[in-house]
This record gives C-alpha cells, sequence and structure tokens, in this order.
C-alpha cells in the first residue's frame, strides 16, 4: 500500500510516531526509551495506527494529550541543551529511528511497534541520541550493523 509520496504509507506513519516519541521526549526532558516504556506498546500502536490523523493535527497538542494520558512526568535528561552543535530537529530524529526500526523488523521478523521498543531500549539510542557525536547523522547500514553487534564498531 503505497501513500501519497514516494513511501508507503506505514513508513510515513512510522515516521510520525518516532517523530512524537523524540518531540516528547524533548519536551519533557527524558531519554527516549523511558518515553516509549511509558507510553506503553498499547498506545505505541495506537500511534503507528492513527498517525496519518495525528500528523494532521497540532503536534504541541497531540504530544501533551499523550504525556498526561502516560502520565509522562518531566526528567533531568537535556541533550539539546548539552549540544554543543546544530541541533537537528524532532523529524531528523524520526527518520534516523524510522530507517533503523524498518531493518530490525525486516531482519528479526518482528512487528513493527515490537521492532521499536527493542530500538530505543537497546544502547544505539543513546548513541543516536549523542547530539555531540556523529551517529545520528551516520549511514543507517552502519548504525544498523552497529545495533546487531551491539556495539560501534
Amino acid at each position: 500500500m503505497v501513500g501519497k509520496g514516494r513511501e508507503p504509507q506505514k513508513d510515513n506513519d512510522l515516521f510520525f510516531t518516532c517523530s512524537l516519541i523524540e518531540y516528547i521526549a524533548r519536551k519533557t526532558k527524558n531519554i527516549r526509551s523511558e518515553v516509549v516504556n511509558k507510553l506503553g506498546k498499547e498506545r505505541l500502536s495506537k500511534i503507528y495506527d492513527l498517525a496519518d490523523v495525528y500528523h494532521c493535527d497540532n503536534i504541541d497538542r497531540v504530544s501533551d494529550d499523550f504525556i498526561e494520558d502516560a502520565n509522562i512526568a518531566l526528567g533531568k535528561f537535556d541533550n539539546i541543551a548539552d549540544c554543543g552543535y546544530a541541533i537537528p530537529s524532532h523529524w531528523d530524529i524520526g527518520k534516523v529511528y524510522k530507517r533503523l526500526i524498518k531493518m530490525v523488523a525486516e531482519d528479526e521478523k518482528i512487528e513493527i511497534v515490537d521492532a521499536l521498543i527493542e530500538v530505543y531500549n537497546s544502547f544505539i539510542s543513546s548513541k543516536i541520541d549523542d547530539y555531540n557525536s556523529s551517529v545520528y547523522y551516520e549511514n543507517p547500514n552502519y548504525i544498523f550493523e552497529c545495533y546487531k553487534e551491539k556495539e560501534m564498531i
């Protein structure tokens, strides 16, 4: 099933889901795995399934709704303030995670939301979220190989 753009619609839905996770994490100053785990599989599946609807709404309102619903408290992780370089947008980071999650789902033959939870709870997430490193703009295949090896290679 192909969407109106160049990618299948579900790829766009995954991109939005990952970008929303990033947006919520920045807004609440939490590490990404904490946001994913607080949202839980049911809410993540809802976001992924209804991403085309949520995408048409204001991201601040959508994020506030999920922050409140999942009871996500304000944390102390601020990779934006710690960044000494140009800060990638939540859309930029959403794209990095989308590509990796798709590769993991295909490689491990698991559902997208299961792959999403796995990726955000892996060591690579903290590497991607260190904007003072080069990981987030590395080649997607390199990031995937590091993920599989469970270390930076």
